[in-house]
């Protein structure tokens, strides 16, 4: 065999072994992730993520019937459907390092390991995100308290408000529920179907049971006094994929590291609710309402906070989101004075409002920043 086709070969098994590895982390984050893609995320999007921008389908309104008139026909319509960028805006890495082996000689047993232990890290920071989004986006309903005697009330009266709001009732309403929201609802007996009781079809969603016409999944989420987030799948989509497919890199030529390479690779995805009132937040015992107005400076914005006792403060983006009783001091943030302070953002961004009682989180407010609230 001639250097060239030998090249070439050591190429084609390089490319051949990116791919197989990038299809199988997908799969598995995918399995990984709590807020599962067609559960709580749909993937209708043309275009290719790691382009940097992909095109949604927005549709506000359904398509019109009318009645035929056999002799003159009917007119034609035209429906609502229009496409709107999403850009992709988070970017993860994933750079570990394997010193004693070249890349040629790294075991595959070690490579999986590493890959398994990235997947599991990749599908917790994209579901906070993913949370995050619908968070930020969501209808808020506070309620003053939730326990074992009202909350199928309180479930009852969320999927009222969500029928109101025309959300489909086929089946794939979701209600992401706090640790402590799903203790209530386990109590209640006569209501909680289990999901082993549903079928192999419900199970394989992750979910833990139905109660009035929600499939229940538990949420291990901290944010604080939130209780449960309510949506349809139809109604916020994700975008995801490997700009960067994964690779096992040699770094002898690094000048730092000898004998040592890295599995490397950088996956890139973004998340937007196309309609905030398919998707609700209940907090319990409340929350902050937050409303924005064009700042005086170009690129801010300026928050009116309502339903805050004691001292507010702001994070744009939040990498984790605040938990009830954080102390002020781990929180950080910046100072905020409702209605005055400006808040350079960009369109897309989340501002996160905390409201400190005694230098302690006491509730939490989302928002997200549109174009028009921005000087």
């Amino acid at each position: 065999m001639n250097r060239s086709r030998m090249i070439m070969n050591l190429q084609t098994f390089a490319h051949e072994h990116q791919e197989r590895w990038s299809k199988l982390v997908l799969a598995k984050l995918r399995n990984e992730l709590l807020l599962k893609d067609g559960v709580v995320f749909n993937n209708d999007y043309e275009g290719s993520p790691a382009a940097g921008a992909v095109k949604i389908p927005v549709r506000d309104g359904e398509v019109a019937v009318s009645d035929y008139d056999k002799a003159n026909g009917i007119s034609g319509t035209h429906g609502s459907t229009a496409y709107e960028t999403m850009t992709i805006d988070k970017d993860k890495a994933v750079n570990e390092i394997i010193d004693g082996y070249d890349a040629k000689a790294v075991p595959d047993a070690l490579v999986a390991d590493r890959l398994d232990s990235a997947t599991y890290s990749l599908a917790a920071q994209v579901d906070t995100d993913g949370s995050t989004c619908l968070l930020a986006a969501a209808t808020v309903d506070n309620e003053s308290s939730l326990t074992s005697d009202n909350i199928y009330d309180k479930i009852v009266d969320l999927r009222e408000r969500m029928s109101k709001a025309k959300i489909p009732n086929d089946g794939k309403r979701y209600l992401l529920c706090t640790p402590s929201t799903y203790s209530l609802i386990l109590k209640d007996k006569d209501h909680f179907v289990h999901a082993t009781d549903l079928g192999d079809k419900v199970v394989a969603t992750g979910a833990v049971g139905k109660i009035a016409g929600f499939l229940v999944f538990e949420w291990n989420d901290e944010t604080a006094n939130l209780a449960m987030l309510a949506g349809h799948p139809r109604f916020a989509t994700r975008a995801m994929e490997f700009a960067v497919p994964i690779k096992v890199q040699d770094l002898s030529g690094s000048g730092k590291y000898i004998g040592a390479s890295a599995v490397q690779g950088r996956n890139v995805y973004a998340h937007k609710v196309l309609r905030s009132v398919a998707i609700r937040a209940v907090y319990a015992p409340g929350s902050v309402t937050i409303s924005l107005a064009q700042g005086a400076t170009s690129g801010t914005t300026i928050a009116t906070v309502t339903g805050s006792t004691g001292t507010l403060k702001y994070t744009v983006n939040p990498t984790s989101r605040a938990t009830y009783n954080q102390t002020a001091t781990s929180y950080g943030g910046t100072a905020l004075t409702s209605g005055t302070t400006e808040i350079a953002v960009s369109a897309g961004d989340v501002i996160e409002v905390v409201d400190l009682v005694s230098s302690k989180v006491a509730k939490v407010g989302y928002i997200t920043v549109e174009s028009a609230k921005i000087k």
